[in-house]
């Protein structure tokens, strides 16, 4: 998994990830962007689950049309390859500029995660 986020966005996605699970309502901005170089898909991740440390919860889209709110297990990730034996990669230059609602507003209007 360190190959998919570093120990700084960890650390961070773990941050909200107690927050989240606090209950306490929020709108945080993603933290991290992985994607598939050769299949199309795209996650925003916002928060890690701290009760496992590989619950990520973000915004998903695998390139149907239908992006949406949702979890995904970094180890579940780590093992995807693409049609082109492409693993998930992380998006070094990620700079989020709007927050994860945001993103989902714009992401459903568009049918995919524009950026």
């Amino acid at each position: 998994m360190t190959q998919l986020i570093t120990a700084d966005e960890r650390t961070r996605l773990l941050a909200n990830g107690r927050v989240r699970a606090a209950g306490q309502d929020t709108d945080p901005l993603p933290m991290v962007r992985l994607f598939t170089p050769d299949a199309h898909a795209t996650w925003l991740l916002a928060s890690l689950d701290p009760a496992d440390g590989d619950t990520a919860h973000g915004l998903i889209d695998l390139g149907i049309g239908m992006p949406a709110l949702g979890t995904v297990k970094l180890s579940d990730l780590a093992a995807i390859v693409g049609p082109h034996r492409q693993p998930v990669m992380r998006d070094r230059y990620f700079q989020p500029v709007r927050r994860l609602s945001e993103y989902l507003r714009l992401a459903e209007d568009n049918g995919s995660i524009t950026d």
